[in-house]
């Protein structure tokens, strides 16, 4: 069976850069899942792409399906002749595998023997195959709105203009979205506008390279990231790459050319996260450093063409760049002639959620919230209420409705601006931390407070009006905000109580249709999600059943515990004590044991007992001390010790015997067993 290289490339208008890598990838995945399906062997599979072209490139595609042997079972033997003549039901399956009767065989079953047809069918080629494989893949791409352009109702995300189809040198006929498969492309569109006719499909990206286009993704986007470097140290700055606008501009050029512009050393007024989001969101420039870590006046460009005069392109670069932090300016300005707490009454027309009322109520809501959580940590009370009451005043600024993204940042600096505390001002970015896994907490007490009020106010008002997350929806980002709690909580050190917390959030809430078991339904979904938390810190999921398995409701503590028993489930001891554990936990269950844990010394008979019972003591005087100092990593260590008398125990007792007082008593001293770990956790858990 031959093989060879398979290409495919789609010639289309510019496509939308955010959405090009998922498309050209989702082309790889649909054709390598058709070619799959249709039992064709082929190698390596590549995803390439430009804003023009989606291609996609296949090593040793083999040329046809293999052969298969396919056998048809007919009627059973019995049914198939009578009187040694064949009957309607043999000569109508011969006639459907296209042979005569004599040409049919015997197939032994365990259920009989049946009349069959074995034949060899040919495999399909890959000409064959493909037109409906590639029709497949493009119908299944994740196309984010498809148009539809002159007088054609073909529909696609933008209009297509030429099709590629190459097994080897070999054109592979088909029709997709009104395009006829040739061997025909184009290369950059000012550089080399001629068509560029390919000899073989491994012929592909070197002949575009020469027409000034690096259909591949993974390496024209590390050239541009080189450049932005390169460039910048010429400058004798920092380059600052986000990777998503990284990204972006990927999707927006074939021929990268890095280009150093500057703006008006005047706009460095204007806080420097100002103009950074307005250079990206609108420019798509990298903005740069200097060796203290401030904004430079200057910017990096990406160009799509290697201009005979690029001074040309970057003047051009910073007469577009100047209106545009200009306005950020204007909004800057405009924005300081007016407080934040002159702001407030605009809250109560911007609206929240519709059945939780508006961004004011909210504040309300989260201001005595964080009121309590700041006495709670030993925080500025008045600062935390304060920062609640502002904190949404920044959304109604002419900054934030044009930079969403700078929600709280902006809050900050008008904060200052109004002589508003520190602690009050870092509060409102602080609010936001976490923004994503990863990220930074808050690091001032008032910022702890008023980031912990806001997302416990948005997780009991949406579970209270029933729109709990479902699946993959999850509109309020409730998993967010749990995570971001959770994270605050333990990584803060901060020892609350979640229960209480969300008690209190939840009674500020009003007529709140799903009011009945809110509380305990939010704490559950909450600790809940302690799995995600726990598999992030690289903790294996029976630790986790180990301890959610006890009504543990303080986060720090449950970390605690997570870590305390993920390190002794590494010592030789742990697994013989789990499965111990288990067989009490499946004693005494069986026995249906009322849960009496004192033991009669005087009951105690066999040596074995009266050694584990006395071991149990001496483990209880010494770890009670630490489960009060929640160290629980000590605690069991000295719960280890343990092992010897209870597998001696085991060994040599019999729990369940026919004296109704020895076998209460040896059932409490099993019990008392089980209530010293799982004052930790459930260790049976383990055994999973």
């Amino acid at each position: 069976m031959a093989a060879n290289t398979l290409l495919i490339e789609l010639g289309v208008e510019e496509l939308p850069p955010g959405a090009l890598s998922a498309l050209a990838f989702a082309l790889r995945d649909g054709i390598a899942k058709g070619l799959e399906e249709a039992e064709v062997p082929f190698g390596a599979t590549k995803a390439l792409a430009s804003p023009r072209r989606l291609a996609v490139r296949i090593d040793q595609l083999a040329d046809k399906q293999p052969d298969r042997e396919v056998e048809k079972r007919g009627p059973a033997l019995a049914a198939a002749f009578k009187d040694g003549q064949p009957t309607k039901a043999a000569e109508g399956f011969a006639r459907s595998c296209g042979v005569s009767v004599d040409d049919l065989i015997h197939l032994e079953t365990d259920k009989g023997t049946w009349l069959g047809y074995r034949e060899r069918q040919q495999g399909e080629s890959v000409q064959q195959l493909l037109p409906a494989i590639l029709t497949s893949a493009i119908n299944a791409l994740p196309v984010p709105k498809n148009m539809r352009w002159g007088a054609s109702r073909i529909e696609f995300s933008r209009p297509v203009h030429w099709l590629v189809l190459l097994y080897g040198d070999r054109i592979v006929p088909a029709s997709v979205l009104g395009l006829e498969a040739g061997r025909t492309t184009l290369g950059h569109r000012f550089h080399a506008p001629q068509p560029i006719d390919l000899a073989h499909a491994d012929d592909y990206e070197s002949a575009l390279e020469n027409a000034y286009v690096l259909v591949d993704l993974e390496r024209r986007r590390e050239r541009i990231r080189e450049q932005v470097l390169a460039e910048a140290e010429v400058h004798d700055a920092k380059a600052v790459i986000d990777e998503d606008l990284l990204d972006e501009v990927n999707g927006l050029v074939e021929w990268p050319v890095a280009l150093a512009g500057s703006f008006d050393e005047r706009f460095l007024e204007v806080p420097a996260e100002c103009l950074i989001s307005s250079m990206k969101a609108n420019q798509k420039y990298f903005h740069l450093l200097d060796t203290e870590g401030k904004l430079k006046p200057q910017f990096i460009t990406i160009a799509n063409i290697e201009s005979e005069d690029p001074q040309q392109v970057i003047y051009g670069n910073e007469k577009v760049i100047r209106p545009r932090l200009a306005d950020a300016a204007f909004f800057f300005e405009t924005d300081r002639r007016q407080t934040l707490e002159s702001r407030r009454p605009a809250l109560a027309s911007v609206v929240f959620q519709r059945e939780l009322g508006s961004l004011a109520d909210k504040a309300a809501r989260s201001e005595i919230v964080a009121r309590f959580i700041a006495e709670k940590i030993g925080g500025d009370t008045s600062a935390a209420a304060r920062a609640a009451q502002l904190a949404k005043c920044d959304l109604v600024t002419e900054m934030v409705l044009e930079f969403p993204e700078l929600q709280g940042i902006m809050g900050t600096y008008y904060a200052r601006h109004d002589g508003e505390p520190e602690a009050v001002a870092q509060a409102l970015h602080e609010q936001y931390l976490p923004r994503f896994a990863g990220d930074g907490i808050p690091q001032t007490q008032t910022g702890l407070a008023l980031a912990l009020a806001d997302r416990l106010d948005t997780l009991t008002g949406i579970f209270g009006i029933g729109q709990r997350p479902t699946g993959a929806k999850d509109p309020f980002a409730l998993r967010r905000a749990t995570i971001g709690v959770l994270n605050i909580l333990i990584k803060g050190e901060l020892d609350l109580d979640l229960r209480e917390l969300l008690e209190l959030a939840a009674s500020q809430h009003r007529d709140l249709p799903k009011a009945e078991g809110l509380v305990d339904e939010v704490l559950t979904y909450m600790l809940d999600r302690f799995r995600a938390w726990a598999h992030d810190e690289g903790l294996p999921v029976d630790v986790y059943l180990a301890v959610r398995a006890r009504p543990v409701t303080r986060p720090l503590d449950f970390a605690r515990r997570l870590r305390a028993v993920h390190r002794f489930g590494q010592r030789e001891e742990a697994a013989a004590l789990a499965a111990a554990n288990k067989r009490v936990s499946n004693i005494l269950t069986k026995q249906q044991h009322d849960g009496n844990s004192a033991v009669d010394g005087d009951l105690l008979s066999e040596e074995a007992e009266i050694a584990l019972a006395n071991a149990i003591a001496d483990c209880r005087d010494q770890v009670e001390p630490l489960f009060r100092e929640a160290d629980y990593a000590q605690a069991l260590d000295i719960l280890a010790t343990l092992r010897a008398p209870v597998d001696r125990f085991f060994d040599e007792v019999m729990v369940v015997v026919d004296d109704d007082a020895i076998r209460a008593n040896r059932l409490a001293l099993l019990a008392s067993l089980q209530a010293l770990f799982l004052e930790i956790a459930d260790i049976a858990e383990l055994q999973q």
